[in-house]
């Protein structure tokens, strides 16, 4: 079995954290909603989880490809950074459960393991290992 090398971790780790997280409201919102609490606009879960789900998708073919181009890599620290700030913003307004704040480090932790990201056979000098 081949190992994956933490440079080349940062697809793999997050389309899979998308794909879960993004497909769980579509089969059983009620269990979501059992670990992240109650939500008034049930639509609105459905379409994130759909955005994140599709992301999760196009990373995953990116990492079984070998290669991520750069507005793959943009789109997904872009996200997870946009979704950590949703998470503290919210989660300090009393507007969500306290529990996002762990996914807020987990988003935070995909956007840095990024930056140490180089494709499959791609060199530190490339210059599309830029973000």
């Amino acid at each position: 079995m081949k190992r994956i090398k933490l440079r080349h971790l940062a697809p793999w780790l997050h389309s899979a954290v998308y794909i879960v997280t993004g497909v769980w409201p579509l089969l059983h919102l009620r269990s979501f909603e059992a670990v992240t609490g109650p939500k008034v606009d049930k639509w609105l879960v459905r379409v994130v989880g759909t955005l994140v789900l599709v992301q999760g998708a196009v990373t995953a073919i990116c990492a079984l490809r070998g290669r991520t181009p750069v507005e793959v890599k943009q789109i997904a620290v872009g996200s997870a950074l946009v979704l950590a700030f949703a998470d503290v913003k919210y989660v300090a307004a009393g507007r969500i459960s306290k529990i996002y704040l762990l996914d807020a480090l987990l988003e935070v932790g995909l956007a840095l393991l990024w930056l140490v990201h180089r494709d499959v056979g791609q060199s530190a000098e490339d210059p599309d290992r830029r973000l």
